[in-house]
C-alpha cells in the first residue's frame, strides 16, 4: 500500500494508463495492459503473448473487476492465473472475484498469505479504523505459494520470482523476458519511479528493503523496464541514476 510522488492524482492516472500504449509499441511478443484501480490507484496489469490468447493478471486490487473485464473482452483474453506482488489490500482486493469467475489460482508468497483473509492485520489499528468496511473481501479459493527463485510457466510466458522483503515480508518481483531480448519487471511496491515502497506498516522493515534493493534490484540491467505497483513505468537505469532512495546504497558484495 503506497502512493509515490509524481504529480497530481490525475497526472499519475494518465501516465499509468499509457502503459498499454508503451508496450504495444515496444514488443510484438508480449502484450501488456496496465491500469490504475481503486482509491489508492494501484496498478493492475494483464500480460499475454498477444490478442486472443491466455493471459496472467497481476495485482487486481480494489474496483478492478469492471475495467479488467473490459480489457479482457476488448483483447479477447482468457485469464490463466493471478499473480500477487504482495498482500496489501489495494493490490489483492479483487483477486478472489477474478479467480472465482475464471476458475484459476492466485499465487502469493507465504509470508503475505494471511493478508488474503485478514487484510487489516497488515495495517495496524489505525489502518483498520481508517478503511473499515473497505477491508471486507473474498479470498481466492485456490492459493499457490511462491518461493524465491521459482520459475512460473503461465499463459505461454515465463515469470521469474524474486523475493524482496521490505515493504512487506512477502513482497516479490516478477521478471518477464520477451522474445526480442527485452526484460520487464513487475516490481509491486518495492520500486517506483523516483521512490521506493514505505516500510512503516506492520511487516515492513527498512533494513530488509535496502538489502533487497541492493542485492535484487540494482544488479538488474539498465534497460529493464519497470512496471511498478503505483505510478508510471520507468527503467532500472533511470532509477539507478536518479532515484534518491537508491543513491549511496552499499553494493551486493558489502551486504553478503
Amino acid at each position: 500500500m503506497d502512493r509515490p510522488p509524481g504529480g497530481t492524482p490525475l497526472e499519475r492516472v494518465a501516465r499509468a494508463r499509457r502503459v498499454a500504449q508503451h508496450f504495444d509499441e515496444r514488443s510484438r511478443f508480449v502484450l501488456v495492459l496496465g491500469f490504475p484501480v481503486g482509491p489508492l490507484q494501484a496498478n493492475c496489469y494483464v500480460l499475454a503473448r498477444g490478442e486472443g490468447e491466455p493471459c496472467v493478471v497481476v495485482d487486481p486490487g480494489q474496483d478492478a473487476v469492471p475495467p479488467l473485464a473490459d480489457r479482457l473482452r476488448e483483447h479477447r483474453l482468457t485469464p490463466a492465473a493471478v499473480l500477487l506482488t504482495h498482500g496489501h489490500f489495494d493490490h489483492v482486493f479483487s483477486a478472489g472475484a477474478v479467480c472465482a469467475e475464471h476458475d484459476i489460482a492466485a499465487h502469493i508468497h507465504p509470508a503475505d498469505r494471511f493478508m488474503l483473509t485478514d487484510p487489516g492485520a497488515a495495517l495496524g489499528p489505525a489502518g483498520r479504523q481508517l478503511f473499515g468496511d473497505a477491508l471486507v473481501m473474498d479470498a481466492p479459493s485456490e492459493v499457490r505459494e511462491l518461493a524465491d527463485g521459482d520459475v512460473l510457466e503461465l499463459a505461454g510466458l515465463r515469470f521469474d520470482v524474486t523475493h524482496t522483503p521490505g515493504h512487506t515480508s512477502g513482497s516479490v518481483l516478477f521478471g518477464v523476458g520477451t522474445e526480442e531480448g527485452g526484460r520487464l519487471l513487475l516490481s509491486g511496491d518495492t520500486l517506483f519511479a523516483g521512490a521506493i515502497g514505505r516500510t512503516d506498516l506492520p511487516g515492513g522493515d527498512h533494513g530488509r528493503m535496502l538489502k533487497s534493493l541492493s542485492t535484487k534490484v540494482l544488479p538488474l540491467d539498465d534497460d529493464t523496464v519497470v512496471l511498478p505497483g503505483h505510478g508510471p513505468t520507468t527503467t532500472i537505469g533511470r532509477e539507478r541514476a536518479g532515484n534518491p532512495f537508491l543513491q549511496g546504497l552499499p553494493t551486493s558484495d558489502a551486504l553478503s
